[in-house]
């Protein structure tokens, strides 16, 4: 068979999507938008890119959810600028062009703000900061919804960080409403697995950005890469723990459980 040849990077992109990652990709992310009901006629849908490898594939499967007309909705594509180094943020718009996504990018001195305010662990103001911001963001240009870019293995490894390190069962859920109540935050990629993601990432020669942050970037060690590291080593015995771990997540049985809280009882 001929091997087909693509004028840019953007159709080659957007043939993978749906040809070669068809079964691993586009159709787990729409099985993932009817399971749970993450997207209605009329919403105005922002997708937060951060620039890595996973935002950007979200960003393609929307625009490709978009021309397909499946659904009725609006889709924008925001970035809020921490404070990227200029070559990071330089690769960034090289890949917002190759790739077709108008984005717009606004700035936030987070990074700033929260090594100054926190010089030895700047990293739980610095989500709090990113998270806050960017809500605000999306709520002042008056959309009702904001895409995430997290995967199947982050809600996994979401699960043991908290068993582990919070003793609390729970994890990150494909709809939740933010803080303010004002905002939908939707994960429409819940179903991908991370490895899969990386692989399409490669295919398509897409150089994404890692995380940029200083602080992060040195780091050599952190609860999420342990935890990485321990289903690495479990799945050479058992291939199938992380869906198993995923599974589970859907099946709890109250009635053998020593306690649970809702946020709903907490609320009334």
């Amino acid at each position: 068979m001929e091997e087909k040849v693509f004028e840019t990077k953007k159709e080659m992109v957007e043939y993978s999507i749906r040809n070669t990652y068809r079964k691993k990709i586009w159709s787990k992310f729409t099985k993932a938008i009817k399971d749970f009901d993450l997207i209605q006629d009329g919403d105005k849908i922002a997708v937060g890119v951060s620039g890595g490898k996973d935002s950007l594939l979200l960003s393609k499967l929307f625009q490709e959810l978009k021309r397909d007309k499946s659904k009725n909705f609006e889709v924008a594509f925001i970035s809020m600028n921490p404070g990227f180094g200029s070559m990071d943020l330089e690769q960034f718009k090289i890949n917002l062009e190759e790739l077709g996504i108008p984005c717009e990018i606004f700035d936030a001195n987070v990074w700033e703000v929260a090594f100054e305010s926190s010089p030895d662990s700047p990293c739980f103001l610095c989500a709090k900061m990113r998270r806050g911001v960017l809500y605000s963001k999306v709520e002042e240009l008056g959309y009702n919804k904001l895409a995430l870019g997290h995967h199947f293995d982050d809600l996994v490894e979401t699960t043991l960080i908290n068993m582990f390190y919070a003793g609390t069962t729970k994890t990150m859920i494909p709809k939740v409403k933010s803080t303010s109540g004002r905002l939908e935050l939707i994960r429409p990629l819940i179903y991908i697995k991370e490895n899969d993601i990386i692989n399409f990432t490669k295919k398509n020669e897409i150089m994404a950005m890692a995380c940029g942050c200083p602080i992060e970037s040195g780091k050599v060690d952190s609860k999420r890469k342990e935890i990485k590291n321990l289903l690495s080593t479990l799945e050479k015995t058992n291939p199938q723990i992380k869906q198993s771990i995923f599974n589970s997540m859907k099946n709890i049985n109250l009635d053998y459980v020593l306690g649970y809280v809702s946020e709903a009882k907490k609320g009334e």
